[in-house]
């Protein structure tokens, strides 16, 4: 099991040498044959007379004038560093499909636990934590593909072809093919990285359908305009496989505010079967503006100007 606790508990219990030692009703016993029992720890827990203004030249300007003529200069070679530019909506400026997502095409379906360190390996990758380009070269390159088994696999069927599961996401994203992923239970648990979620976006996924999220990169997947859905029906996760295409039946709606409004999702497969299945999702009114932008940074500008 894992613990979190004070340096004061964990020293009273290195005495004792018992994790069940509460220092508040325990008492040890004494080589002598007596018993001894810790005072409660006492002390300011606070400065009583506030702490020292530091160096106030350090401070931040409470409203600072934006300053346009600053440039921010990165050498063009850099394999560290990278400008980013900001994600464009998925709703295209003619909206073909209006506030519904454009058709996406199904990039696998990944089997069991897959933790932020599957969708976005850390160890050497992270000096390319400044350059998306660089690290997003190692997106699910751990994780298991359940058609197969395989991992860091992932099937092409528009070309025929498989390879591992950047450059399928890669070729997706060069001819403008935006897609989705079919996930299992508890998806992204593990450490809080935001590049496990930039990455797939920078590749061009959009949606991502799962039997359960990790509650923080769920919302990491909102804050960077990925449109996380849960299965209504858990068994539905094997009806959808790699080269399916998947549309959004009302999430126009749902961005509407449409009372009572749910979004369901139309399944094409590659053998010409068409069905629906139902969806949960957890997305507040301001995270569907974060959607409906393109990511909530892009949002947040847009209330800016």
């Amino acid at each position: 099991m894992n613990f979190l606790a004070s340096p004061t508990i964990v020293t009273a219990m290195a005495f004792s040498g018992k994790l069940s030692f509460n220092p508040m009703t325990d008492s040890l016993t004494l080589s002598s044959g007596e018993t001894f029992k810790f005072s409660p720890p006492s002390g300011q827990d606070l400065p009583s007379d506030g702490f020292t203004a530091g160096e106030t030249s350090y401070y931040p300007q409470p409203s600072p004038e934006p300053q346009s003529d600053v440039q921010v200069v990165i050498k063009k070679d850099s394999q560290r560093l990278e400008l980013l530019e900001p994600f464009t909506s998925h709703f295209n400026e003619t909206k073909s499909r209006g506030l519904e997502l454009p058709s996406l095409k199904v990039l696998m379906r990944v089997r069991g636990k897959c933790t932020t360190d599957h969708i976005s390996a850390a160890g050497p990758w992270l000096k390319y934590k400044g350059h998306l380009t660089n690290i997003s070269e190692n997106l699910l390159i751990t994780a298991v593909n359940d058609e197969g088994g395989d991992v860091n696999k992932a099937f092409d069927r528009d070309l025929n072809t498989s390879g591992t599961i950047p450059e399928i996401a890669k070729s997706f994203k060069a001819r403008q093919q935006p897609w989705a992923l079919v996930v299992d239970d508890n998806y992204g648990e593990g450490s809080a990285r935001e590049h496990a979620a930039l990455q797939p976006r920078f590749y061009g996924c959009a949606l991502i359908l799962a039997r359960s999220f990790a509650r923080i990169h769920e919302t990491n997947l909102k804050k960077q305009g990925v449109l996380p859905l849960w299965f209504a029906d858990k068994a539905d996760y094997g009806r959808i496989g790699s080269g399916d295409v998947i549309e959004t039946v009302g999430l126009a709606d749902t961005i509407s505010g449409v009372p009572g409004a749910s979004i369901k999702l139309r399944v094409a497969k590659l053998n010409g079967d068409v069905f629906e299945i139902a969806t949960k999702h957890t997305m507040s009114s301001d995270q569907l503006k974060w959607l409906e932008a393109g990511s909530a940074l892009n949002y947040i500008r847009s209330q800016m100007v």
